[in-house]
């Protein structure tokens, strides 16, 4: 899928961050013992589009997708919406070797995949988001790296279980080019 039209592309980043706001408003639970840190159902999705649609357009829905939400919620938290794009584009990386356009997800993909998301998972939200709350807001360094170390663990459990659901499921409604043969 990712040898797509420019316009196909654009149409996918315009409904993926929509689709991604949606799920970031309405379908994000708090986990109660750390500070604004739930368990997404954002990031599954954005891999699902990233692997699909490649790095940039992963890292255009989850840039906008997550400035859409902050906007209709809370105020832009512009840490966390730049971490969500980087996010993006890292699952694209990860997921530009898999052949989805040709049914392919086997199980060596799946851990590939899996174990490529989980530090992509690592660096932006262990890293890379704590780095900018305490540069950009001057956040308490023990209280943004425990967001973000949480965060990382249940956005990687979410992508590995919902992720991988939905694209081994997607690659099942793909037929291989050379499936079909004439009589």
């Amino acid at each position: 899928m990712k040898k797509n039209n420019s316009m196909t592309t654009i149409v996918a980043i315009g409904i993926g961050a929509a689709v991604f706001f949606v799920l970031g408003r309405f379908l994000s639970i708090p986990v109660g013992f750390i500070p604004n840190t739930s368990v997404e159902t954002t990031y599954p999705f954005l891999a699902l589009m990233s692997v699909l649609f490649g790095p940039v357009a992963g890292g255009l829905i989850g840039f906008i997708g997550h400035a859409i939400k902050d906007l209709l919620t809370y105020g832009l938290w512009w840490s966390w919406v730049i971490t969500s794009g980087i996010t993006g584009l890292g699952y694209g990386f990860v997921g530009s070797k898999i052949d989805l356009s040709n049914g392919v997800f086997s199980k060596k993909d799946m851990v590939k995949f899996n174990i490529g998301q989980v530090l992509v998972n690592v660096v932006c939200w262990g890293v890379i988001a704590p780095v900018l709350d305490i540069l950009i807001y001057s956040e308490p360094a023990n209280k943004v790296f425990a967001q973000g170390f949480v965060s990382a663990g249940l956005n990687s459990l979410a992508v590995g279980i919902l992720g991988t659901i939905l694209i081994a499921t997607y690659a099942k409604t793909r037929t291989a080019d050379n499936s079909l043969k004439r009589d």
